[in-house]
């Protein structure tokens, strides 16, 4: 695992340009009639957010709504952009796989499809016995390079860590004994982890902390982990499978217990109040 992927939704509204006057008062009554829905449609869908796939749209009362979204209607995208749908389809973006999703809301498909990863479609080995039991060796040595990344001086990643993140992240940085990022074996990554334990133990919990955003209840769900897995899949095909080992009682909730377990974590070590 050598990158790391950041995420930016950006929600733009639409402004309504009244109607032309025209001569007849028929027109003019028309006109009007149009451009107050155009305000209706600003001011009433202003604030109204919709789910992905849907959009605001002012009914003829003025009240906002939301229908699905024209695919066509999604911006203009590059070949990076591409996503693969549950449905082992290529999708051109996110936006034209949920608005796909919201004009086949009631049926078994529209149910179904979900994104499953970024980019196109392409196939994905199975994850084996063997390889899933290495899986958190990766992870953990992934996981602690990009916060030495994010604590490096760099503009693009000022003040992404707050301070206390950036006290607890010092500590490793700074530690001489640290093992430098690079495409290591499973054996090192082993004598590493058991050598230098203490550098594993927080990049742990700040990554659970980074996920459990919506809600922020000490809680990660699978909607919670979908845009971590959704980027990871092409190049880490254990993490499905790695996920679903984290819920050992099949609840649909990992716990930050069960989290820390997952990545080899003593449970005297596994402490909420590393979650800043």
């Amino acid at each position: 695992m050598k990158t790391v992927l950041f995420f930016l939704y950006i929600l733009g509204t639409a402004v309504a340009i009244p109607a032309k006057k025209a001569e007849s008062s028929l027109n003019e009554d028309e006109s009007s009639s149009e451009g107050n829905m155009g305000l209706y449609s600003v001011d009433s869908c202003m604030n109204y957010e919709c789910k992905r796939g849907h959009m605001c749209k002012a009914d003829q009362q003025g009240n906002p709504r939301c229908v699905c979204q024209d695919p066509v209607t999604c911006p203009p995208t590059k070949l990076l952009d591409q996503v693969c749908g549950t449905d082992n389809q290529t999708y051109a973006s996110s936006c034209h796989l949920f608005a796909t999703k919201c004009r086949l809301e009631g049926t078994k498909k529209g149910h179904q499809l979900q994104l499953d990863y970024f980019g196109a479609c392409k196939s994905i080995p199975t994850c084996t016995d063997f390889e899933v039991t290495q899986f958190p060796l990766r992870m953990r040595d992934w996981l602690k390079n990009i916060l030495m990344q994010l604590y490096e001086s760099n503009p693009e990643h000022a003040g992404y860590l707050n301070e206390k993140q950036r006290n607890k992240v010092k500590k490793i940085y700074l530690d001489e004994k640290r093992l430098l990022a690079g495409d290591h074996s499973i054996d090192l990554l082993l004598r590493d982890f058991k050598k230098n334990y203490h550098m594993y133990v927080y990049p742990v919990h700040w990554q659970f902390s980074e996920l459990d955003k919506h809600p922020m209840d000490r809680v990660l769900t699978h909607s919670e982990l979908a845009p971590l897995r959704a980027s990871l899949v092409p190049m880490e095909h254990c993490i499905t499978r790695f996920f679903e080992e984290c819920d050992p009682n099949k609840d649909k909730h990992i716990t930050l217990k069960e989290w820390g377990h997952c990545f080899g974590i003593k449970e005297e070590d596994i402490d909420e109040n590393l979650l800043f």
